[in-house]
Order: structure tokens, then C-alpha cells, then sequence
């Protein structure tokens, strides 16, 4: 099929509109297909996931179950339907099609779509070179653009002009999505649960076309500026609560539990306010205390949130990369020593986080977390050296402080 793009591209109607998103997990359904499907979209889900595709081609459509104290509602998504990842030539038509393109599918499989991707793109600029393409990357990962460029220019042959034809827009993934029970995931393959919080922000300045008239999207100009308020608010506030309240209360198997202890609530609040000080003044002229103060309530109450049902191995699993050199805990810490800012919360959560040692329901942890918790037997100076890159030679009085903690 060969798409012409409509004389008038602002003004085409909804059924013209095809978004072709690259996952069909958690935060695809719930929270990207969702939006645009809501919006009028068809939503054309690529996924590996043979189970997930069949039933999407069979039902078109599925339910979002928005979980919150104030009781649930369900959304149903309509207007869908699923490809293979292995279907090359129709994902490429697909890609060619497309009004607009997503991509949800975790940092590790970037690589592997990035061919089929690159194959969409050249049909698509064989057939319509002056109708650019634009990605939105829902991946919560620092520099996506950067990173899915690399993948792309790998594959495409040397007549795209990338830079001209691609619009790789960064995102900030707030959306929360719990683990499911297995037994409701057996029984219906597409539902998922969520919060309800459904605000998708997004980098303005990477669109190649004009923004889509979606509900829920959120261009902000300085993205950088807003990625790093979800990575050093949210996900430290998150870990704060999961790291210091696992050290005080290690029987406690969901975040909530641990939200309704007055230190825990306290703790993460601090923490999030420590950092908020932070990002005022590395970036002063886009927040003000009054609306990080606001950002760091609502994060306090949908923390909270029984109905999400978040366990806190979730929450603080994956301990490699959650104190990685640039992640949620060391990277707002280095803006700290940058700016000579306080640091003494985060730096506990830090310590603390060390010694995180939660399962999962069956009494399991990753191998990656186990092998963790084997070097970190090593001590808290050899994890923040090799694992955090804190060099004690620049950094000295980061080591000293750390092993005097008492947690």
C-alpha cells in the first residue's frame, strides 16, 4: 500500500491517523496505546509476544485498569491490532504508513528492532520523501535519542538523511504499572493494571511534524531538565522509601505498608525535598519551589497507593543499575559535590540501598542482585569505588561519610 499524505496534514481526519508502536508490554498498553487510541487512533502494536498478538488481532481491543484508594476504573482501548517482530516486510509497510511511531521496549531490545525499523524507514522515504517520521521514544532512558540514533544509523543505508527525516523524541515515563498476578494475566493476556496518572511528557523540540492533538501529552521545551526531575525525584523517592524502608522493616512486602510508617513517608519526602534543592539550582529558570514541593506530595500520596498493589522488590530490584554512576541516587549526588549542596539523605538512601536485600513473592532474587549483595560483602567503599564510580581519591569525604552511617 502506498500512502499519500493528506493535502492538508493538520486538518486530516482521525481515521487517517495510524501509530505504530514497538512493544506491546505494561507501559505500551496501559499507558502509550492508550493515549493515542483514546485519541482516535489505530494503535498497530509490533511485539515478540505470540500470545499477546493473537489476541490483540482476535479481540481489537483490550482493558486498562486504573487502580487507585478512590476505587478503579476501567478504560477499554479500541481500534487495535498486532504484527510479529519477525513479520520484516509487513512491519515495514506498517513503519511506511505510519502517521506517527513509538517505541517501549526496554534499552536491551533496541538493537534487535533497529533493523526492521531502518527497513520501514527507507520504504517510507522511497514512498513519500517529504513526509517525515516521528518516534516517540517511551524508554525512561537518558539520552534515547542518542542511543536509538546509533542503532538506526547501523542499518540505514546512506540515503536517508536521518537528522532530517527521523524526529526522535525523548519522553518521562511517570506512569506507574504493578506486577500482575499470574492468574489474571492467565486469564486475559491484555488487560493491565496502572495508576491513573496519564500525563506522558515529552521533548517539543524533537518533532519533525506538529504535535499530535493526543490527550495527555505534555511538550516541554527543556526535556533534559524535566528527565531529570522524574530520575532524581521520582525514581529517588521511590528508592528512598523501598531502600531505607526494607532496613527498618524487612517483613513488609508492598510499598504501602511501608508508606504508612511515619519515618518511611518522612525519609522519602526529605530525600525528594534534598534533591529538589538540587534541580532548583542546576535548573533555575525551569522550577520553582512551590511546584517541586506539589510534584513531591502528589509522588508521596501515589506512592501510597494500596490499590497499585507495588511490592517494594520491585521497586528497589535491579541494584547495578539503580546505583549506577548515573542513575536516581549518584547522579543527583554529583550535582550536589558539583554545586556544594547538601547531600547527607541521599547519601543514606545510598547506604542503605547497599544492603537491599528484598524477594520477590516467591522468595527469589535476580542473579544480577544476588552477585550484588556478594560484592557488596567487600564493603560500602568498594561499591560506591566500583560499582557507583566514586573515586575516593577525588572524593574522600563521600567514603569517609558513608562508612560512618549508621543504618
Amino acid at each position: 500500500m502506498i500512502f499519500q499524505r493528506p493535502n492538508n496534514y493538520e486538518e486530516a481526519s482521525l481515521e487517517s491517523k495510524k501509530l505504530v508502536l514497538f512493544g506491546a508490554g505494561k507501559i505500551g498498553r496501559s499507558f502509550i496505546g492508550q493515549l493515542f487510541s483514546c485519541s482516535g487512533y489505530e494503535v498497530v502494536f509490533i511485539d515478540i509476544d505470540k500470545k499477546v498478538i493473537a489476541a490483540l488481532n482476535e479481540k481489537r481491543k483490550y482493558r486498562v485498569i486504573l487502580k487507585s484508594d478512590e476505587g478503579n476504573r476501567e478504560i477499554l482501548v479500541e481500534n487495535v491490532r498486532g504484527i510479529h517482530g519477525s513479520k520484516a516486510e509487513e512491519i515495514a509497510s506498517e513503519i511506511a504508513t505510519a502517521d506517527i511511531m513509538a517505541i517501549s521496549v526496554g534499552r536491551k531490545a533496541i538493537p534487535s528492532i533497529a533493523p526492521g525499523i531502518a527497513r520501514g524507514i527507507e520504504l517510507r522515504s522511497e514512498l513519500n520523501p517529504d513526509f517525515p517520521l516521528d518516534i516517540i521514544l517511551a524508554e525512561n532512558l537518558r539520552d534515547a535519542p542518542k542511543v536509538v540514533g546509533r542503532e538506526l544509523d547501523k542499518n540505514l543505508l546512506r540515503t536517508v538523511d536521518r537528522e532530517q527525516y527521523l524526529g526522535l523524541i525523548e519522553t518521562s515515563i511517570g506512569k506507574m504499572v504493578p506486577i500482575m498476578p499470574k492468574e489474571d494475566t492467565d486469564k486475559d493476556p491484555l488487560l493491565v493494571y496502572a495508576e491513573p496518572y496519564n500525563s506522558l511528557i515529552l521533548d517539543r523540540k524533537g518533532f519533525k511534524n506538529p504535535i499530535p492533538e493526543v490527550t495527555g501529552l505534555s511538550p516541554k521545551m527543556n526535556m533534559r531538565a524535566w528527565a531529570d526531575r522524574k530520575l532524581f525525584i521520582h525514581n529517588l523517592g521511590h528508592a528512598a522509601a523501598a531502600y531505607y524502608g526494607f532496613r527498618k522493616y524487612p517483613e513488609l512486602v508492598y510499598l504501602y505498608d511501608l508508606m504508612a510508617k511515619s519515618d518511611v513517608y518522612r525519609i522519602a519526602g526529605s530525600t525528594m525535598r534534598q534533591a529538589a534543592d538540587i534541580l532548583m539550582r542546576h535548573y533555575p529558570e525551569e522550577f520553582t519551589k512551590d511546584h517541586l514541593e506539589g510534584h513531591i506530595e502528589d509522588l508521596l500520596r501515589r506512592f501510597s497507593n494500596k490499590a497499585l498493589g507495588d511490592t517494594v522488590y520491585r521497586v528497589g530490584a535491579d541494584l547495578y543499575r539503580k546505583l549506577g554512576p548515573e542513575d536516581r541516587m549518584i547522579g543527583v549526588l554529583k550535582l550536589a559535590l558539583k554545586y556544594g549542596l547538601p547531600y547527607d539523605r541521599i547519601l543514606h538512601i545510598i547506604v542503605c540501598a547497599i544492603d537491599f536485600k528484598a524477594v520477590n513473592e516467591q522468595g527469589i532474587r535476580s542473579d544480577s542482585d544476588n552477585k550484588f549483595s556478594a560484592e557488596a560483602e567487600l564493603g560500602i567503599s568498594h561499591i560506591l569505588e566500583s560499582v557507583c564510580k566514586i573515586d575516593r581519591m577525588r572524593y574522600p569525604q563521600i567514603h569517609d561519610e558513608a562508612d560512618k552511617i549508621v543504618i
